[in-house]
């Protein structure tokens, strides 16, 4: 097996200097912002606010944005720099079907708003057409085996379970208009009135088209949509790979949905053949058949149309774009004004075309010492989970075996990829932005569709390189941590070590645990689905993992709407799995580089007051309280203060390095803490 060398790599990382001195940090004098904090604020009590306190009460949630943070700030700065890629881009004539002349003339094209404006509906009046001429059932569901409609049921391309090194199709439930369930469910005055105003929006938009019968046709999608809801699976059952690991055959599919004839869909999308599908939701998709055939053609007609326009309202001009606006942004998340049109074009050039820009956004943003200090960093949280995993005392030796095994095929990925996304054949005019748009959703599937035919090429990047995030991807063992979150304060050269693992060392070791957390741990080195935990382990982290569940079930940031622990305990996991990793990793740097193991006090902070303040300071955060309420039923990521001070307290590092003490607010005994990995 595989030894990850400790020493090497810590001494590339940083030598034996605090931080380095050729340039400030971004924040502070050593990488964290200490203007930000409420030192009134007892540690103990309340970490979060400690370390965040000033800046939560005197930052303000711009007028265009349903939630601020420092993942905001930071996508915020990546898409002013890919704004200037795309208006450079957009200023030189570029050779056809290059790059440049792709970003440019789709740029144009949405920035021509006159245009689109001028052409309103015209360039969806075909499409209507052709769900008004649907006269069956049999004729709707034919549509719904197209790239451009609505439909009860969603399908794509991954790599297969069973065999990674090949793709296979995932179908799932779909059909929804508004985020979830619980929004057409719940009995919550909030959603009530949520329903009302999609109802509104419904009316709205058909009466944008010169479509009579508004209302009358917006309470029975409503009516339809509700069915569809009470069928759908919750989002924790979605989230469980023992649940959605169903492979059937084309035969049990037609049994199992005959009203939605989806075997011939298959072929018409270009899926068929296999011997056999993942169907993540199967009663979800046979409940929504039957809904579909006992509802009346003329709703089903009217849902189609409504869908078609508002998943496009952005192409057809500023009145449905408001309407859009209006419903999706202000009600349903509190946003109170569109942001400029070119940002929202950056963001969606960025989005679609990324790899295009992203090759340039690289070259001025990402430098090779950063990528090369990154790949020092992981290799270190790598070594230290594999010496947390040799002295756990609840898992037993074959189970170590196995986990061993998976942390030695994990792949880092960093900053870029090796291979970047071509767009060869995609056609882009810059007086067309609608046209542009249904030419890239068909160019994308037909992409899709050449994965499936072909083995699984494990240098593909699903994101482009300046997006502020990072993941783990179970069926590859793969961690991607693209260059735009490689920026401060999640990663800075210049920072203090202490601030750097306690920021991105903890993210880095966040997505290694995903590899272990409850639903990644069902995945075996090679990806595939396949149980290698023995049965006293197994026993042993289900305890661990309920018995954190049940702190997070307390946490309540709106009355009446808690923390799901179902949920969210991938992400909870992760979190706190990451920063164990990383503080284990950062006290090997601190021995390996400081006399006596103990960094210098820099500004009145120890190094692990350092540390911690790193991993409070990333998940500063405020939300506006709508947006909040869908991320508590939707998001399997906990809200930032929990992310904080949920994870904290479980650590025994964190008490002495603060000196919490029984009778603080975040206060729990030994025993009570949990450690899982």
């Amino acid at each position: 097996m595989r030894r990850l060398l400790l020493t090497t790599t810590i001494l590339s990382l940083a030598g034996t200097a605090a931080f380095a001195q050729d340039a400030d940090p971004r924040f502070g004098t050593f990488g964290f912002d200490t203007s930000g904090m409420n030192s009134e604020i007892d540690p103990g009590d309340d970490f979060y606010r400690y370390a965040n306190g000033t800046w939560l009460e005197t930052t303000e949630i711009p007028a265009d944005r349903s939630n601020f943070g420092m993942f905001t700030a930071l996508s915020i700065e990546a898409d002013e720099q890919v704004e200037a890629i795309i208006e450079e881009a957009a200023a030189d004539a570029a050779r056809p079907g290059s790059n440049a002349q792709l970003v440019g003339d789709l740029f144009k094209s949405w920035m021509d708003a006159e245009t689109i404006n001028a052409r309103g509906l015209a360039p969806a009046r075909p499409y209507l057409d052709e769900i008004a001429s649907v006269e069956t059932h049999d004729a709707a569901a034919d549509l719904f085996a197209t790239v451009h409609y609505v439909a009860p049921w969603s399908a794509g391309v991954l790599p297969d379970p069973a065999d990674t090194t090949r793709y296979t199709v995932f179908v799932s439930q779909s059909g929804l208009g508004m985020p979830d369930r619980d929004y057409y469910l719940s009995q919550e005055e909030r959603f009530a009135e949520f329903r009302a105003a999609y109802l509104d929006y419904i009316a709205r938009i058909f009466e944008l088209a010169g479509i009579e019968d508004g209302a009358a046709k917006a309470q029975a999608i409503l009516d339809f949509e509700t069915a569809i809801a009470e069928a759908h699976w919750t989002q924790e059952r979605q989230r469980d790979i023992q649940q959605i690991y169903n492979m059937m055959t084309p035969d049990e599919i037609a049994e199992l949905a005959p009203g939605l004839d989806m075997i011939d869909g298959f072929e018409r999308l270009g899926l068929g053949g296999l011997d056999a599908y993942l169907v993540a939701t199967p009663s979800a998709i046979g409940q929504s058949a039957e809904i579909f055939r006992n509802t009346d053609l003329d709703t089903v007609k009217a849902w189609m149309s409504f869908h078609f326009l508002s998943d496009r309202a952005s192409w057809l001009g500023d009145a449905f774009d408001q309407a859009s606006f209006d419903f999706f942004s202000t009600t349903l998340n509190g946003i109170e004004e569109q942001r400029p049109r070119s940002e929202r074009g950056a963001e969606l050039i960025g989005n679609a075309l990324g790899h295009a820009v992203g090759q340039i956004y690289v070259e001025r943003h990402f430098p090779p010492s950063s990528k090369a200090q990154m790949e020092g960093l992981v290799s270190n949280l790598l070594t230290a989970f594999e010496d947390r995993l040799n002295n756990l005392d609840w898992m037993d030796e074959a189970t170590r075996e196995q986990a061993l095994l998976k942390l030695s095929t994990f792949e880092p990925r960093i900053g870029y990829p090796e291979k970047w996304d071509e767009y060869d054949g995609l056609e882009i005019a810059a007086d067309d932005y609608f046209g542009n748009r249904m030419r890239m959703n068909e160019f994308f599937w037909a992409e899709q569709l050449e994965d499936l035919a072909g083995p699984v090429d494990r240098r593909e990047w699903s994101w482009p390189p300046q997006i502020v995030n990072a993941s783990y991807n179970p069926l590859l063992n793969q961690i991607t941590f693209p260059a735009g979150i490689l920026q401060a304060p999640f990663f800075d050269p210049a920072a203090d070590p202490a601030i750097n693992y306690g920021a991105i060392g903890a993210v880095i070791g966040h997505e290694i645990g995903h590899g272990f957390d409850d639903q990644g741990r069902r995945f075996d080195h090679e990806g595939r689905i396949r149980d290698w935990w023995t049965e006293e382990t197994n026993a042993r982290f289900e305890e661990k993992a309920a018995e954190f569940g049940e702190q997070y079930a307390r946490y309540c940031p709106i009355e009446g709407q808690c923390v799901n622990p179902n949920l969210t305990m991938g992400e909870n996991i992760g979190d706190l799995g990451g920063m164990e990793m990383a503080y284990s990793a950062w006290r090997d740097f601190a021995d390996a580089n400081y006399e006596n193991g103990e960094a210098p006090v820099i500004d009145g902070f120890t190094g692990d007051q350092r540390f911690f303040l790193a991993w409070a300071q990333v998940w500063r955060r405020l939300y506006r309280e709508d947006n909040l309420r869908q991320r508590l039923i939707t998001d399997p990521h906990s809200p930032s203060e929990y992310r904080t001070n949920g994870i904290v307290r479980n650590m025994d590092a964190w008490y002495a390095a603060f000196d919490v003490e029984e009778g603080d607010a975040l206060y729990l005994p030994p025993e009570a803490r949990v450690s899982i990995w």
